[in-house]
Formats: structure tokens, sequence, C-alpha cells
């Protein structure tokens, strides 16, 4: 059997909304031409709370695409969740995080399955056949990364025998996204399924777990101008008797990342270097592509950030790119030393870090310290460039058994 997996199409997505649904319309249809089913491992929507607009638009691309696949696969059975098929159509997807709601509340792709246009899988298994063979789709939707452990452990996902087993979920995954330990690991998800595949993660992933092929499809749209997601946009192809897949591209919007490089360039220089390198970049792309320039290194002396005029350069290129620029990472030699400066100055003819120990020496007193605490110790504590969380537990620790409540 054929899968098309089709992943975070962001219908809705405001700032390139129109791009959205005509791609996610593009995969969707594509996929259908090519496959035998069709899953979409969570965020059909950007929003929680669609407006009706963009609910119908959904509608009416997923009702094109079942009419499609009518007559290919056939959905069997579904086991969990609400229990109920309200179509036969093969069309299955889980919730995604952009349509997490409240525990035990209906959210917008539960909508989608109630009206019959897909089957909602999320903690649930759903059985598809097609000449003889079936295969069944275990589906987690997007959950807060912190309960998916318990969650799994909770609904003990199993294979299903004499069936090619899908286990589709949307969370991050700490082997491809390092942040946070509450993420899941390769190691978290269940055993013994022959396609492991999630969406969240918008640019693709061909990965193995438990010893069997893990995949990330990606987005169909352009949602947080990364340089990850410069690759091409579409869906995966999946074929389960070869067990192999391939990526089949949708048009999509060129999405390009410039870096101009200052090295102690003047305002004008950078301007001048940043038009070169857009006229050139739209000449090469053509379309209307999304150019992030990401400006970085110093400027000349006596220039800072806010001296940076680039308005003129991206009113110029409107009819011709979306440009987004990003000047976080230029640095001016005259303001750092400003900073030093402010750093190393007084109040009063007092400075600054004595003035402080100076206040709160006086805050100490009003509060009925006895005097026995060492406020330069404390003060140096509360100035610390450790995380706010360590620097009020030090204090804490340090003053435990000196506070007095103070006099009314």
């Amino acid at each position: 059997m054929k899968i098309g997996i089709v992943s975070d199409m962001h219908i809705g997505y405001e700032r390139f909304e129109e791009d959205a649904r005509a791609q996610a319309r593009e995969a969707l249809i594509k996929a259908a031409g090519l496959a035998d089913a069709i899953i979409v491992p969570g965020d059909v929507f950007d929003r929680r709370a669609p407006p009706p607009h963009v609910i119908a638009e959904a509608i009416k691309i997923f009702r094109e695409t079942g009419d499609i696949l009518q007559g290919k696969a056939k959905v069997l059975r579904k086991e969990g969740g609400d229990g109920k098929l309200y179509t036969d159509i093969p069309i299955i997807a889980i919730s995604g995080t952009h349509e997490r709601t409240a525990i035990g509340s209906e959210n917008a792709v539960t909508l989608l399955g109630l009206a019959g246009i897909l089957v909602d899988t999320s903690e649930a298994v759903t059985t598809i056949e097609k000449d003889g063979e079936r295969v069944a789709i275990f589906g987690l939707g997007g959950i807060s990364e912190e309960r998916v452990r318990g969650k799994l452990a909770e609904l003990k996902p199993k294979p299903e025998k004499g069936a090619f087993n899908i286990f589709m979920f949307h969370q991050s995954i700490y082997e491809i996204l390092p942040f946070s330990e509450d993420f899941i690991h390769y190691e978290d998800l269940p055993e013994g399924f022959d396609l492991y595949v999630d969406g969240h993660i918008h640019s693709r992933v061909d990965a193995t777990v438990h010893g069997k092929q893990f995949i990330i499809p990606g987005s169909t749209v352009l949602t947080q101008l990364k340089e990850g997601e410069q690759e091409s946009k579409g869906f995966v192809l999946y074929d389960t008797k070869s067990r192999s897949y391939e990526f089949v591209k949708i048009n999509s919007r060129k999405f390009i990342v410039l870096h101009i490089k200052s090295e102690k360039f003047t305002p004008n220089e950078i301007a001048e270097k940043s038009d070169r390198e857009i006229a050139r970049t739209v000449k090469e792309v053509g379309g209307k592509p999304i150019i992030k320039l990401i400006v970085e290194g110093e400027m000349a002396l006596g220039y800072n950030s806010a001296d940076l005029q680039l308005r003129s350069v991206t009113k110029k290129y409107a009819e011709h790119a979306i440009i987004d620029i990003d000047s976080s990472k230029l640095e001016s030699p005259e303001l750092e030393e400003k900073l030093e400066s402010v750093r190393d100055s007084k109040l009063g003819g007092i400075p600054i870090k004595d003035k402080g120990m100076e206040m709160l020496k006086s805050r100490l007193k009003e509060y009925g310290y006895s005097g026995k605490f060492d406020a330069v110790q404390l003060f140096e504590m509360l100035s610390s460039d450790s995380s706010k969380d360590k620097v009020i537990k030090a204090a804490i620790e340090a003053l435990y058994g000196n506070y007095q409540q103070p006099h009314e």
C-alpha cells in the first residue's frame, strides 16, 4: 500500500495565509493522486480556534482530496478515542500542538472527524485495508512535552498482528532538538512498529528507531524563517511493500537567508551591500521569494544599529520579494564603550555599586535585620550573573533564620 504523509500545513497562518492554503491543497491533492491513503501527523490548522472561513477552506480541500481517494484503501475500524467511524475515506489524522485545547475539549481536528471529513485517530488506532493488506495507524495527538511519557505508559501502544503498523505522533524529539529534558527520546517510543512518523518539526528528518524507519516529512508552508527551512516543501510517499519512500516536492515560495557581514561599515555601506545582495538573489531565484537578511559584524566607529536605515531597500524590492531584517547581531564599538562607561559611572559622586550597597543596607535595617549578616555578601549574591532562580535560592539560604517581620 502507498501512504501519503502530509504534515504541518498550518492552514490559516496569517503571515502567509494564501501560501498555507494553496500549498496544503497541492500537497493533499497530489498525494491523493499517488497514494492509497493519507496520514496527517498534526497541525492541520495554525490556530487553536480557526475562524470559520479557515475551517471552510480546510473542509473544501479535504473533501476534494477525499473524492480522489474514494474507492482506494478502505477504513475498517477505529479502536480508542470515541471508537466511532464517521467516514470510510482513508484520510487519517491527529491533532497537533497548534490545535491543542484543554483536556477533554474538542479541537478543530476532532470537529473535522465528527463531520466525516477525515478520521481523527488521536489516542486511538485506525485500521485500513486494500487488496487484503492491512495497515494499522496508532495516533498520539500533540500534548505538552512533560505529559508524553505518562501518556505512552497509560495508552501502551501495541502493533496489530498481521498488519503493517505505523506509530504517528506530534512531539519534539531530544535527539533532534536537544533543548529540554522534557522532550522524549527515541528510546521512549513504543517498540514493535514498522514505521514511526512525527510532525511538529518543520524540516525533514530520516532516522532509525528500534531498528525501524523514522520519518518527519516537514511542513508544507514556511512559518518560522529559520535557516533550516530553506529546503523544498512537499510530502512523503511511503510504500509499505518495499518499505521505502520518496519525497514529492510541491510548488512553494522560495526562502533565502542572506548574511551581510559588516567589517566596520557605515550604515550607507551596509545598505548598499544589502541592496546588491537582494538584487542578485531576486534575479537568480525569480518569483517573489522570502528573504531573511541577517546583518552582523561590527559597525564603523561613531555609529550604532539605530543609524541603520534599510527601509528604503525593503521598499525598493517590495514587489519582488518579502524581506525580513535581523540586525540583532550587529555590534557597535561606541555603544559598548558607553555601556562600559555606565557600568563604571557614579551617582552623586558615589560609584553605582557602592550606591546599590548603601540602598541594600538601608532596606535591611528597615526590615529588621540584626546587622550580624554580611550585607556585602548578600549584595554580591543578588548581583550575580547566575540565573534568577539560583540567585534567589542562594539569598534565601543565606538569610534563613535572620529575617524578622517588620513592625507595622
